[in-house]
């Protein structure tokens, strides 16, 4: 039997370490084997010391992972590092094969070249890596209902508005008309308050169309993303007065139902937060789409905010997450800039055509 390399105090470390250590000879026979490799592999030392490396080893990676081993010693190069790289996969002795990450190193002695392999087995590392990737992926789809029912809710809502309030006021308008034609043409008091009451009506209107295009702008559905985004853009510039340039570039196809409402969205809940946080003066947003992917970048030359603050200013924090979510769902990628008096930007980057899931087909 190859004599151990090890020397005694070093030895003693090595069977007392918690996870598993082998060491094998340049004709990778096991050597030495810790007691935690016999937990792992449920295999006596007296059994594995003197047999091949590949008892430990399933058939299928025993040739690649000779060749590996093989090479280290010649070249003392390995690109294997713990917690690095896809796992490598161990046999215990009752034939279960379990997922593991490894690291080696060398010792050369005058009885010759021997690799030390230090062992982690990270089975229930993995499973809870599935659960957490099943959670996620829940809560992806639960994201994803989610803000379908809201948009299909803001596009409800905005419809009854739309045609409800908007019949009703139609109604009193006609209804002002005729009472306003039975009247004495000396009645004047009665005139003006009929006038007063058409102003308030008007007021009304314009109060209802704003708010429906808020929630949910029929030109998004009826013209398409680019003639939203305009909307939107102007909306801003007479409601708060802030120089506002629009740059929009739009390719021969127009980008998915979903993709268009969550640019839409991202564009309004950036402008929002200009609105209410950045005392900015200028605002420039650029968006072009081409058939693969679409840009969108918002920024402007307010005074900013540091990371740390941002986390302070909740309702602005949440609003930016809330862009994040959306862009992730996706499978896009967003940027969010500020600093302090450095102004505010954000760029998203999505694909121009997503898959509709099922809810989202009507």
């Amino acid at each position: 039997m190859t004599p151990s390399p090890i020397a005694p105090p070093l030895l003693d470390i090595i069977q007392s370490a918690t996870e598993p250590i082998i060491t094998i000879d340049e004709h990778q026979r096991i050597v030495m084997f810790n007691p935690a490799a016999e937990r792992v592999f449920l295999c006596q030392a007296r059994q594995a010391i003197g047999a091949s490396l590949d008892i430990l080893i399933p058939v299928r990676f025993r040739a690649v992972h000779a060749k590996h081993v093989s090479r280290f010693k010649d070249t003392g190069v390995s690109d294997r590092q713990m917690g690095l790289g896809a796992p490598l996969w161990g046999l215990r002795s009752n034939g279960e094969e379990f997922p593991m990450e490894a690291s080696i190193s060398q010792t050369r002695t005058d009885a010759g070249v021997f690799l030390s392999i230090f062992l982690r087995d990270i089975t229930e590392r993995q499973r809870i890596d599935q659960a957490l990737r099943a959670s996620r992926d829940e809560l992806t789809r639960l994201s994803n209902a989610l803000l379908h029912v809201r948009e299909q809710e803001k596009k409800h809502i905005a419809r009854e508005l739309h045609d409800d309030l908007g019949q009703s006021l139609t109604a009193l308008t006609m209804e002002l008309a005729q009472l306003e034609a039975g009247l004495a043409p000396e009645d004047i008091g009665a005139r003006e308050r009929v006038r007063a009451m058409r102003r308030v009506i008007k007021a009304t209107f314009a109060s209802l169309r704003r708010i429906a295009s808020d929630l949910r702008p029929v030109m998004l559905d009826d013209l398409g993303l680019a003639a939203a985004v305009e909307w939107l853009v102007a909306n801003f510039v007479s409601r708060y007065g802030i120089d506002t340039h629009a740059d929009i570039r739009m390719g021969p196809a127009e980008p998915s139902k979903r993709v268009a409402t969550t640019l839409f969205r991202v564009v309004q809940e950036a402008l929002t937060n200009i609105a209410k946080h950045a005392q900015a003066t200028q605002v420039r947003v650029q968006l072009s789409c081409d058939q693969t992917h679409c840009k969108l970048t918002v920024q402007d030359n307010g005074v900013g905010a540091t990371p740390e603050s941002l986390t302070k200013k909740l309702p602005l924090s949440l609003g930016l997450q809330g862009i994040r979510e959306r862009v992730r769902l996706l499978n896009g990628e967003v940027t969010i800039n500020t600093r302090k008096k450095g102004g505010f930007r954000l760029h998203a980057d999505v694909p121009a055509q997503h898959p509709e899931s099922p809810w989202e087909e009507s």
